[in-house]
């Protein structure tokens, strides 16, 4: 696998799992103008379904990431409007503008640079949220930023084309549901990512954010190429450590 990318957990208004994110090594992401909770920003996003230029440039402005993403480009006559967003967020920018191509064949009239600041592709990984229906091999030979999806679907992106930069908060939202990544596999409904109570974790409130810590420690060591079972043991001490010795065997014993 080529060199790990920076790993981003963009949510806003997300205060407690943006904590968690940070404390395991994650940067932090944004979709703008919604709240900062753990800044210095390092990526912006904008909401692709419902624009606003500006409040977004004005959030840009003000909170300087290091990359954001523009415009989604999403039909062909759009080009123009596309890279009058990116001129104006390469000037909030310390070191990229994400350019996001969904129509087939046009990445050829992408600058690799505006204003200096570096031109990064945005592959928008296929989701029930969003998605791109460029093919991988139109993103060779170029800066790229994968937007979202699974961790393994980001780890299948990063090895097609070589990604610089990751940002995602899908096991935020499969905490939600007290889903957490368990990248050995385990007897769940969803190996991958088995619930608490499937791992025989009960606690009392707070769920989600233990399942999100969970994750945590799990992702960062996944783009590693830790292995399965030694995360396991690391999640495993984790819940010893926050619980004690005498909670293991009703908390995880099913994990082996």
């Amino acid at each position: 696998m080529a060199e790990i990318p920076v790993l981003i957990f963009c949510a806003a208004n997300s205060r407690r799992f943006s904590e968690i994110a940070v404390r395991h090594g994650l940067k932090y992401g944004a979709q703008l103008p919604g709240k900062v909770n753990h800044p210095p920003l390092y990526f912006a996003d904008q909401d692709f379904k419902k624009p606003n230029r500006a409040k977004y440039m004005t959030a840009l402005a003000e909170h300087r990431p290091v990359i954001a993403s523009v415009l989604d480009w999403e039909r062909e006559d759009q080009y123009t409007e596309v890279m009058s967003w990116a001129e104006e967020a390469s000037q909030y920018v310390q070191e990229a503008v994400i350019i996001i191509p969904k129509v087939k064949g046009t990445i050829r009239r992408i600058p690799k640079q505006i204003n200096g600041k570096q031109v990064r592709l945005g592959y928008s990984t296929p989701t029930e949220y969003a998605g791109t229906k460029v093919g991988i091999w139109e993103f060779q030979g170029w800066s790229v930023h994968c937007l979202g999806g699974s961790p393994k679907a980001q780890r299948w992106v990063h090895n097609a084309v070589g990604c610089d930069s990751v940002d995602g908060n899908h096991l935020k939202r499969l905490a939600g549901n007290n889903q957490f990544f368990c990248p050995m596999g385990f007897p769940a409904s969803n190996p991958l990512y088995p619930t608490l109570y499937e791992a025989g974790i009960v606690i009392e409130g707070d769920a989600p954010y233990l399942a999100f810590e969970l994750s945590m420690i799990a992702y960062p060591l996944y783009w590693q190429g830790v292995d399965g079972a030694t995360i396991a043991d690391l999640q495993l001490q984790f819940i010893r450590d926050k619980f004690g010795e005498s909670a293991i065997t009703a908390h995880m014993a099913r994990l082996f």
